[in-house]
This record gives structure tokens, sequence and C-alpha cells, in this order.
């Protein structure tokens, strides 16, 4: 515990971290204070209907994900995700299409395309978004809650040019901390819109608990040591590797190549044992609503069932068409984000290989099956965690809310985040001659 404190204090010694943790932190203010503005026109005393329909189910999600703006009928309602549906979006067209294949491959230009490319796609999804979120006002709130008149064009007009712009400038916030700030950007948005909702939930969580006498502080306890141990098991999820050794031929005083048959020049091919990411639960999260919003068309009592399973996030039909779809596209995204050709074909140029694994296709087909074997029990791992808050609600009675923090996409990112972040200014630390805050070793005196 020394060690980390004294760490955390060489963070302030070094000027460059210093200022871009400030700098970090004072763009994630301006965004946590922009998601507490309500649109003009409406009364924001009049909000309790909106926040009911995001207490529970689906609605909790949107919510989570921007941080109560969602529920709070913000200028940031629709937060930064309309950027992240256009981000998966542009990442699945470069499988098809051949010019954004030749940007993705042309490095620094080629990317500033795709992010403008981006940019552009995010405004259109927003207006689509927009006017839908105004709809779901008018369904929700009474008419007396729209100070300019119920279904004014003003209103739809101002409030859809706001929505976009909301979106757009936290789109610039998280681009701005990932340039001038430590972390991703993007991701640490979602992350504080994430943690925003934590006090209330465990507050929530320690009233019913505590308070209401519902299994008293030893219960709570146990909630909170499970909690404790799944935060551990995402940590490993995302951290873990399967190591492929390399290795590499050397050169010759002559100019010549030569294998070093003593063991010579070896590496590591670390292999990921989620190299997916959150991606197919947010993929999978995303194909959730399309089966209620279908059913919902048709007025059948098998239909109505339908809408009813679906629109339940922590009932077993819904957590089990869940838990098969992160499955499946966790195959598919590690299949089409780890190029395994590619791999192999740079290992070759390199003059590297893996021992006992001839160059080339054998290879590539190698890595390939290495991957779908560490994919598989990554796979269901990733699944376990995402419908583990159903688990808890059903097998202990935790609030809702509470649970959410218990898996699923909210703690993947959040532990995610966290270790991208803090391997950063580990490695600012390091290059500074300072002990990491990840690992500790032995202290070194500072380079000026």
């Amino acid at each position: 515990m020394k060690k980390f404190i004294e760490s955390l204090s060489n963070v302030w010694k070094i000027e460059e971290l210093k200022n871009r943790i400030l700098i970090t932190l004072g763009l994630l203010l301006v965004y946590r204070f922009g998601a507490q503005v309500t649109l003009p026109g409406i009364d924001a005393t009049q909000l309790g209907n909106l926040a009911g329909q995001t207490k529970d189910g689906i609605g909790s999600i949107l919510d989570m994900f921007t941080g109560g703006a969602f529920s709070q009928a913000s200028v940031f309602a629709l937060g930064i995700m309309p950027y992240i549906s256009a981000s998966i979006v542009v990442q699945l067209m470069g499988i098809a299409i051949p010019y954004l294949q030749k940007l993705q491959s042309d490095g620094e230009s080629g990317r500033k395309k795709i992010n403008q490319i981006t940019r552009w796609l995010t405004i259109g999804i927003t207006l689509v978004q927009g006017p839908t979120y105004i709809y779901n006002l008018y369904r929700t709130l009474p008419s007396n809650a729209f100070l300019l008149g119920f279904n004014s064009f003003e209103f739809l007009f101002s409030s859809v040019i706001i929505l976009v712009t909301g979106t757009i400038f936290a789109m610039w916030l998280g681009e701005k901390i990932t340039d001038k700030g430590i972390g991703n950007g993007i991701s640490l948005l979602i992350m504080v819109g994430i943690l925003a909702r934590f006090p209330q939930a465990f507050i929530q969580e320690f009233t019913t608990r505590v308070t209401n006498n519902n299994g008293g502080p030893m219960l709570l306890v146990i909630e909170v040591i499970i909690w404790l141990l799944v935060i551990i098991a995402c940590v490993l999820l995302v951290m873990a590797v399967r190591k492929i050794p390399v290795q590499y031929a050397r050169r010759t005083s002559s100019g010549d190549y030569e294998q070093d048959v003593m063991g010579g020049n070896r590496q590591w091919i670390p292999l990921k044992l989620n190299a997916s990411g959150v991606m197919p639960i947010i993929f999978a999260q995303a194909i959730m609503f399309i089966p209620a919003a279908v059913a919902g068309l048709s007025k059948s009592d098998a239909s109505q069932s339908i809408v009813g399973a679906f629109s339940n996030m922590f009932g077993f039909w819904y957590n089990l068409v869940f838990a098969t779809l992160i499955i499946v596209f966790t195959f598919f995204y590690t299949a089409i984000t780890v190029p395994t050709n590619k791999m192999s074909d740079d290992l070759k140029r390199s003059g590297g290989f893996i021992p006992g694994v001839r160059p080339g296709v054998e290879t590539s087909d190698y890595l390939d099956k290495v991957m779908s074997l560490i994919t598989f029990p990554g796979s269901l791992f990733l699944a376990l965690i995402a419908v583990f808050p159903a688990i808890v609600v059903s097998v202990m009675d935790v609030q809702q809310s509470w649970a959410m923090f218990f898996g699923g996409t909210s703690l993947i990112i959040m532990v995610g985040v966290a270790i991208d972040t803090m391997q950063q200014i580990n490695s600012y630390l390091l290059n500074r001659h300072y002990d990491g805050l990840m690992k500790t070793g032995k202290n070194r005196k500072a380079v000026a």
C-alpha cells in the first residue's frame, strides 16, 4: 500500500502527466454538468414519468450509458452512443467496401478520413434518434410539461438541433480527452456516465437491506464481496492472453540469416482470450431490441407474450437468447478483427517463425486454430458475466439498478477503461524511471 501511495505522489511530479490528468478531469466535469441541463421548453419538475420509464428494464440501460441524462431530458440525452453506433457501422462496412479497406491500410491519413466519415454518420444517426426521443417525451410526459406547447414545431425543431449539437459536443470532448488528456476519451465518457449511477444504486440497495430490514447488513456485505469477485473475474477476462512463442532468425556478419538454435531472439504473439472486448455484448443488446419491436406491431396473444419475454431483461428467455447471441457474435467479431493471415505474413517478412510450424499458410492456420480454441471459453465467460445481473436478481433478490453493476456491458466497460487508463499512466511513470501503478519494483532515481 505504501508503494502504491508513493506511486500516486510520483504522478504529480511529472508535469506533462499532471496536466493531462487535470485536462481529463476538467473535460469530464463539463460533460457531467451538461448532463444535468434540461432541454429548453421542458418543465424539469415534471420528469417523474420519464424517470419511472427508465427505472427498470431496457430503459435503465439507455439511462446508464448516458449517466442519467436520458431520464432528465438533458441536452446530452443521446450521449455518445450515436458515435459508438456509427463507429460499429463503419467498422463492419470496412469488411465489404473496398474503399474503406483501402483507407484502413493507408495509415494515419486513412484513419483521419475514416474518423471524418464516422463523424458525418454520427450526425445522420442522431438526426434519426433525436425526433424518436422527442416522440417518446410526447408519449411519456404530461402536456403541461412542455412550456412551448404540446407538439409545437418550435420545440421539436429546436430540441432536435440541441440533441444533435449535444452529441457532437460530447464527441468533441471525447476526442480532446484522447488528444490532450489521458486514456480513451469516448470510453471515459461512457464510464463516467455509468459510475454516476453507482451511488444512487448502492444507496437504494442499502436502504432496502438495512433500513427496511430485508436481509440485514450481513447480506449487503455478501453482495459487496460477490461484486468484488466479479470485478476480479472481469479483470482476468480482459487481461488474459495466450502467448504464442516466436523465434527470429539472426543476421550474421556476412549479411545472411541463420537460425539460432540456442534460443536467440525470442518474442511472443499475445492472443487475447477475449479479443472482441465488449462489442459482442453491444451487438447482442442491439439485436435484443428487435423481437419486442416487431412483435409489438401485432396485437395477438402470441405477439404480446414475445413482447413481455423480450422486454424483461432479467427474465429467463431474454437472457438465454442474449447469452447465445453473445457467444455467436464473439466468434464473428474475433474472426473479422484478428487478421491471422496478416499476422502470418508480417511474421514471415520479419524473418520470424513459430517453432514447429512452417511459415505461411500453416502459420496462419495454426494461429486461427489457437484463436478458435481460446475464443470458445472466452465467449462462455463473457456470456456468463453478461447475464450475471439476472442471476443475482433471481437468486439474491437484488435491486435491479444495483444488479446492473454485477456484470453486463457496464462492468466490462468500466474494467476495460480503468485498465487502459492505468496502463497509460503506468507507461508515463516507467518512462520517467518511477515505479508504476500496476506493478511495483525497485525505486530508481529519476532522470532529469
